[in-house]
């Protein structure tokens, strides 16, 4: 009995052995193996339960902001959580490169939200779909059909007209309204709205739109609309970041997208109403708008599922509330920086009147002319990209990026604001100096290519309107800059506060004390 016992025990003894020698080899190989896979990201601190670091984005400090702080201390990238969702952030020209070469494919797809479903026709807007084969069939119709050079060209004397009628209406207004000698005040992001939207309207809808007469209800209500949507797209709804919860409207969010995207429809399903009679009734036009071409090229395209009409209004959609709003916001930046920068408003006018002269006004055919004017539209790009956060990315793989593992399902911020401020590639990178762009960075472009400067974000899905926003924003600033002198309100300072949606915009008006600086007879007579 005795010994029946000392060998069950001597068993016990030796399987005990055997599985601590086992758990032993298993551990180190184990080690071995994470030791030679890349490990993540460091995470931020401060991320809460179940929310995650979802308060950055809902504090009185720009989100951008926040995570560039956060960028110095955790490096340039870094993990956070957005409730159940794990993102990084990425903020160095180096890992942009990474991205938009080695990963572009991997990071061309956008994660499901809920102001991406409400406000982009069920993710019909090729902008904030995935990405899929509906989406590239979509951007390469908007490429080839509105945004290519050959289109771009022809569609130049809509650009000038509009800008020269914008002009005009100003003079008008100063001869009207001004105070004396101290001049016309203009509130500038609603001039520079109305410009922007009768151009790209015209190119889309075949329509504008004036400011006085029955038109002036129906301005507001597009303006309105337009600027809910660039508002509203930037918003995190508790759901998206905790599914659970989906069903929860804390703060009327929701409630708010839902009212913007019924205006929003109701308008565009106007227009195509109509281009859709004047088809059917056999109305001939001189110069097809953008509806049109969709009306007549769409019937053989795979859709996903979409109908025509959808497609057709989500497409519009697209186009017009983004050419509206990231120029009307890149140009308000640069006035503001050129306001607050008296000596470089200064060069600028020189150059408008030894390249131009005061003999006529602005065209486009001038902007290639314009090399100072151009670095200007740079640097103001640098400090201030309309989304400074690009779109919001993930990652449809796993991959590694900058020697880290990063998981599929992970969500990609790339902090532009960031990387565009790295005082390894830019001196003075808080500074506003033009000048960088004639000397040290005079080959560096905006077109995406150069990775230490991206306002239009990178890589396949990066903005198709690059060329309409560049010159748009160089000939608007240009035909201003040159028929008037500027200055603000007893010559204070701008206020260069921000708010954050999907762009960046001023949290004050921006107002701007004109007086013609040309023969009035030129500017209203030409």
């Amino acid at each position: 009995m005795m010994m029946m016992i000392e060998y069950q025990e001597a068993a016990v003894a030796a399987v005990v052995g055997v599985l601590i020698i086992s758990y032993y080899f298993y551990f180190i190989k184990t080690s071995r193996h994470h030791a030679h896979r890349p490990q993540p990201p460091p995470e931020a601190a401060g991320g809460w339960p179940l929310i995650g670091h979802l308060k950055i984005f809902s504090s009185d400090q720009p989100p951008y902001v926040t995570l560039g702080d956060m960028a110095d201390k955790y490096g340039p990238i870094f993990r956070i959580r957005i409730g159940v969702h794990p993102a990084i952030v990425v903020s160095s020209s180096e890992l942009a490169r990474e991205l938009f070469t080695t990963h572009d494919v991997i990071v061309s797809s956008r994660p499901k939200y809920t102001a991406a479903k409400i406000l982009g026709q069920n993710y019909a807007n090729f902008g904030f779909g995935p990405y899929s084969n509906y989406c590239r069939e979509m951007r390469k119709i908007t490429a080839s059909e509105l945004l290519s050079t050959r289109r771009f060209e022809l569609l130049r004397d809509i650009r000038d007209s509009e800008v020269e009628l914008s002009i005009k209406e100003i003079y008008r207004r100063w001869l009207e309204e001004r105070e004396g000698s101290r001049g016309l005040l203009l509130e500038m992001k609603k001039w520079l709205g109305d410009m922007n939207l009768n151009v790209i309207l015209r190119m889309v809808a075949g329509k504008r739109y004036s400011t006085k007469g029955g038109d002036e209800q129906q301005v507001r209500r597009m303006r309105w609309a337009f600027r809910e949507f660039f508002r509203l797209t930037g918003v995190v709804v508790i759901g998206d970041a905790i599914p659970a919860l989906g069903w929860v409207d804390f703060g009327g969010k929701i409630k708010e997208m839902e009212k913007a995207a019924k205006e929003l429809d109701e308008i565009v399903s106007e227009w195509i109403e109509e281009h859709k009679e004047n088809r059917d009734s056999g109305v001939t036009k001189t110069e097809q708008d953008f509806i049109d071409v969709l009306l007549s090229i769409l019937d053989g395209v795979d859709l996903a599922g979409y109908d025509t009409d959808t497609v057709n209004k989500a497409t519009c959609l697209t186009l017009i509330a983004g050419a509206t709003d990231t120029t009307t916001v890149t140009i308000t930046w640069t006035l503001s920086l050129l306001l607050n920068h008296r000596h470089v408003l200064k060069k600028v006018q020189d150059e408008l009147d030894e390249k131009v002269g005061k003999e006529r006004l602005v065209k486009e055919s001038d902007m290639n002319k314009l090399t100072y004017l151009e670095a200007v539209v740079k640097e103001s790009m640098r400090l201030y990209p309309a989304g400074p956060l690009s779109g919001l990315r993930i990652f449809s793989e796993d991959c590694t990026l900058g020697g880290y593992h990063i998981k599929q399902g992970t969500r990609l911020f790339l902090n532009l604001w960031k990387l565009h401020r790295d005082p390894r590639v830019w001196s003075d990178p808080l500074e506003f100096k033009p000048e960088r762009f004639l000397s040290t960075h005079k080959d560096v472009d905006v077109k995406g290519q150069n990775f230490e400067l991206l306002p239009f974000g990178g890589g396949r899905r990066s903005c198709p309107g690059i060329t309409f926003g560049l010159q748009m924003t160089k000939l608007a600033l240009a035909a201003f800059l040159h028929a008037f002198e500027v200055t603000t309100p007893s010559n204070d300072p701008v206020d260069m506060s921000a708010t954050f949606g999907l762009t960046i915009i001023k949290t004050t008006p921006l107002e701007i004390l004109v007086k013609p600086r040309l023969s009035p007879s030129l500017i209203f007579y030409q």
